[in-house]
């Protein structure tokens, strides 16, 4: 017959250090699991980045099969032309007004091939405007869709795009076209990258992806590039030099002598 201790104890339920104790395992479970959770969520707005840019990488291949194999125009905002361009994308993310207005990404003609607004803003992009989300994170290639470049003072040896037969002869899967840029210098949809040094990452790419940026290739494949050099790693604040590993492989993949 168990004794009148052991029946108190079973009616009364557990003891303080009993729950104590379920409660610290819960707590070490949850620490365990927590980072796995956050990890595969990063994991998952990458490989939606990444579809995301394959989707406009299919779109600018579908415009120029369209247009007698022309490239969708590529200027800066305020550039002879631009107002009247065929530009692939409208809308500067430093004006409010434009940030967060779906129409300036359904003016872009590459629209009609890409035409799922979402489809241009990166899963992973923090970045809002009055508490709405920009409508773009993704900019093009300065040296693709114009002859802009052309204009720049120093380093004229180097090649500009605007026909797909241009990038078939310098090598479609050697060079980028659409890059996911850091919410921080995101304006319109040109992406400047100075072959003359001047300015190193004047546009600097995203680092949202384990400090990472997606990009897409002329032949419309997708990779994920890592930044691995010490002043690069830290982001805007740190010092971009001609001599930074990640600058001079990005220039490398950016357009051909």
């Amino acid at each position: 017959m168990p004794s009148r201790l052991t029946t108190s104890r079973l009616q009364g339920g557990f003891t303080l250090i009993e729950l104590l104790v379920v409660i610290a395992i819960i707590a070490i479970l949850a620490a365990m699991l927590l980072p796995a959770l956050s990890t595969a969520k990063g994991k998952g707005k990458r490989a939606g980045c990444v579809n995301n840019l394959h989707q406009v990488s299919i779109a600018s291949q579908m415009y120029a099969a369209d247009n007698d194999g022309k490239l969708a125009e590529n200027l800066p905002e305020g550039s002879p032309g631009y107002e009247q361009s065929n530009t692939w994308v409208r809308g500067d993310m430093k004006v409010p007004t434009q940030a967060t207005n779906e129409t300036y990404i359904q003016q872009g003609k590459l629209f009609p091939y890409a035409n799922n607004v979402a489809t241009y803003r990166c899963p992973a992009d923090p970045s809002t405007v009055n508490g709405f989300p920009r409508v773009r994170s993704y900019a093009m290639n300065s040296w693709m869709g114009s002859r802009y470049m052309e204009i720049q003072p120093k380093r004229p040896e180097y090649r500009t795009f605007v026909r797909e037969n241009e990038i078939s002869l310098a090598g479609p899967a050697r060079l980028w076209v659409i890059v996911d840029e850091h919410e921080v210098t995101i304006d319109d949809g040109f992406f400047m990258v100075t072959m003359d040094d001047s300015r190193p990452f004047v546009n600097f790419p995203a680092m949202r992806h384990e400090r990472g940026f997606v990009l897409n290739f002329a032949d419309a494949h997708v990779e994920v590039m890592k930044l691995r050099d010490p002043g690069s790693q830290q982001g805007l604040s740190g010092q971009i030099t001609a001599y930074n590993t990640d600058w001079v492989r990005f220039k490398q993949l950016t357009t051909v002598q």
